[in-house]
């Protein structure tokens, strides 16, 4: 018997892959928690139906949320992530010396259980003793902080159920208060592709501008997402990602990663006409 996972993109579109087995299925407080096998994309994880992470691509979303703004700001000591419960985010944070402390917020304790036991290679970074857990609401966490942040990673869930919260104005605005004077956030911005994610990312940056005097756009080829067209929220209050991009002290790191370079940094910054034109028509609005 075959056995399939599949992910409606829309009514009409759907992602399926092969499953070799069902390794975990559980039902926290928040959401519905599955991981299988499968033998192109290795273990995945899902929540409520939707992918969350694959061993075979989640390098390419977890190197550019975290990379791109490192490679910008001069100075990243204490990172807020939000959400990120499998560890990959973390992971990529740990690789720089100069971050002091990660304070990574996750509703879903379960997430992080299931994750530490299935996807150890991104999930043993939670046990570092510079990455301190916050098992509560994002939102609720970020209202009570100001001025304490570097660098505000949003590594949020779709803009509906547990992660619905992350995508409105009042968050935002509590980010950009959570960030010393030259902080940066960056945030996962949803696909333009299909017509109801592309009014996600319009919502998104509608948002963010509200708050962000600079707000930029970026984005990157992930497989496993709707369309595999997937972008980046870089939003900050004093560094430009291009202007500002310090591409020579990156490479000097010597940091080896599979997806990110300092050449794609400045590409992924260069949209398609169809994706400037949502993003300027939410702009043209403010």
């Amino acid at each position: 018997m075959d056995l399939w996972f599949s992910e409606y993109h829309t009514d009409n579109v759907r992602l399926s892959i092969r499953v070799d087995k069902q390794l975990y299925s559980g039902q926290s407080e928040f959401q519905r928690i599955d991981v299988f096998s499968s033998p192109d994309f290795g273990r995945f994880l899902t929540l409520d139906g939707y992918m969350m992470l694959t061993e075979k691509d989640e390098f390419i979303y977890h190197e550019m949320i975290t990379h791109v703004p490192l490679a910008v700001h001069p100075n990243v000591r204490t990172v807020l992530v939000i959400g990120a419960g499998d560890g990959g985010v973390a992971r990529e944070l740990l690789r720089y010396e100069s971050v002091e402390r990660i304070d990574l917020v996750e509703i879903d304790e379960q997430v992080v259980s299931v994750c530490k036991e299935f996807f150890p290679f991104a999930a043993a970074s939670l046990d570092d003793p510079r990455v301190h857990l916050h098992f509560e609401d994002g939102m609720r966490f970020v209202r009570t902080v100001v001025d304490e942040y570097d660098l505000i990673i949003v590594d949020s869930t779709d803009p509906f159920g547990p992660g619905e919260g992350l995508f409105t104005k009042e968050f935002y605005g509590n980010c950009f208060k959570a960030l010393h004077e030259d902080g940066i956030m960056v945030n996962q911005h949803e696909s333009p592709f299909y017509k109801n994610d592309a009014i996600a990312v319009q919502r998104a940056h509608k948002r963010i501008v509200q708050s962000f005097s600079l707000s930029m756009v970026y984005q990157a080829h992930i497989p496993t997402y709707p369309s595999g067209h997937w972008l980046f929220g870089f939003s900050t209050k004093k560094y430009h990602p291009l202007k500002d991009f310090r591409g020579a002290e990156w490479k000097a790191r010597n940091l080896k990663t599979r997806y990110y370079n300092t050449q794609l940094h400045v590409g992924a910054f260069a949209l398609p006409n169809y994706v400037e034109d949502l993003l300027k028509d939410v702009e043209e609005l403010q």
